[in-house]
């Protein structure tokens, strides 16, 4: 058994992770999390979230990893003790602060070593689960095949890997760019992404080249290497992500959970996986590799000379409701008579189609479906749900 674990930057994406196939997720509160610019969760949020998780046999994991100062801990203790009385599955802690405070007050809820504690040898994995009883490690992003084993042999815990998303161009949970640069706090949440930027050569304030600098990984993508993460006993498959978009969470978790079930069932095949890396290749605007599972991360897996990153137009719109062979859309990007799409779901095969009709609001004929989230109809020869998603036409696979 094992599992996927999805992120959750808001009640919006949580429900359509769960939809798309995620066994879990994890999520934070509007405090103590490093992803301060997400939408996040209010304490209301977070019940919610929890209950409608029970309701299906899923799990919710709430982040606590900043790196606590002085002024964070007001609260904290009376924050724990709310977490474990809405009964989450797990509180993801990188601080002991944090560690201690679970066990001295017996809060009873499991402890998942945060990534941003950049656990990457058996000795302090043991130590967190001698010491504050935790039961899962996140290991840092920088974890290799023979690393990951020896601390499964070593512990028994259950380990959880990053299979999918951005990387840090520092080792995890260890960059202090951001609060150089911008006086924003990147391991408390406030992180401006400076190895995104491009940089000039100066010397003596003249520029010397027109060749601007990067720094940037380029996005992890296990698609190739999931089978041996399995092998190397990965329990937990985590996607990054909880500022995405519900078209990129979903279609990055749809893609997972059935190579995943493939592999699980002993079906997949070599032009599965190669049409699972092709779509995983299109829905995000940077290139994505494997990184440091097989090998050390090399000129190919980094932008070093700029880069270019496309907006993602492909979402072109999400099915509101369908009867009697006519399905209503919410538009979400330009479409066109003519044009040839997909739509896909969670329970359904993805399906091509040439756009032959679009019908407004008004019950009027168009050419164009050009206005932002306008509601349009279209008569289609297939059946969709509510929740299913079309997108411009990209590979085909059949079974």
């Amino acid at each position: 058994m094992v599992e996927l674990l999805a992120p959750a930057g808001s009640l919006e994406k949580l429900k359509y992770a769960f939809l798309y196939g995620a066994d879990a997720c994890y999520l934070g509160y509007k405090n103590y999390s490093l992803r301060a610019n997400a939408k996040n969760f209010s304490r209301e949020e977070l019940k919610e979230a929890v209950e409608y998780a029970h309701s299906l046999g899923k799990k919710i994991y709430v982040t606590c990893n900043i790196v606590f100062h002085n002024d964070d801990l007001e609260g904290l203790l009376e924050y724990l003790k709310y977490l474990e009385s809405i009964h989450v599955d797990a509180i993801l802690a990188s601080d002991i602060t944090v560690m201690r405070l679970m066990k001295e007050n017996n809060i009873k809820v499991d402890l998942h070593v945060s990534t941003q504690a950049s656990t990457l040898n058996y000795e302090v994995a043991k130590f967190y689960k001698e010491e504050f009883g935790a039961t899962r490690v996140v290991l840092a992003r920088e974890a290799s095949k023979e690393d990951i084993e020896r601390i499964y042999e070593e512990t028994g815990m259950e380990i959880e890997c990053f299979c999918h998303g951005a990387m840090c161009t520092s080792i995890s949970g260890r960059c202090v760019l951001s609060n150089y640069c911008t006086n924003r706090d990147s391991n408390r949440g406030g992180c401006a992404q400076i190895c995104r930027w491009v940089f000039d050569y100066y010397k003596n304030d003249n520029k010397i080249t027109d060749t601007p600098f990067s720094m940037t990984p380029k996005d992890l993508n296990m698609v190739s290497l999931i089978q041996d993460m399995i092998k190397s006993h990965v329990f937990s498959f985590k996607i990054e992500g909880r500022m995405r978009s519900i078209y990129y969470v979903s279609t990055v978790i749809l893609v997972y959970r059935r190579l995943m079930d493939r592999i699980l069932d002993g079906t997949l095949t070599p032009e599965y996986a190669e049409y699972s890396l092709n779509i995983l290749n299109r829905v995000a605007n940077r290139e994505s590799t494997p990184q440091f599972f097989d090998k050390l991360p090399g000129v190919n897996e980094q932008y070093y000379l700029g880069r270019e990153e496309l907006s993602n137009q492909d979402f072109l719109g999400l099915v509101l409701d369908y009867e009697d062979g006519v399905v209503t859309l919410e538009q979400r990007n330009n479409f066109k008579l003519g044009d040839t799409v997909q739509f896909f779901g969670p329970n359904m095969e993805t399906t091509t189609w040439v756009v032959d009709n679009i019908i407004d609001e008004e019950g009027n004929n168009i050419d164009v479906a050009r206005h932002p989230q306008m509601i349009i109809k279209m008569h289609i020869p297939f059946k969709v749900q509510k929740n299913d998603m079309m997108r411009i036409k990209m590979f085909d696979f059949s079974k």
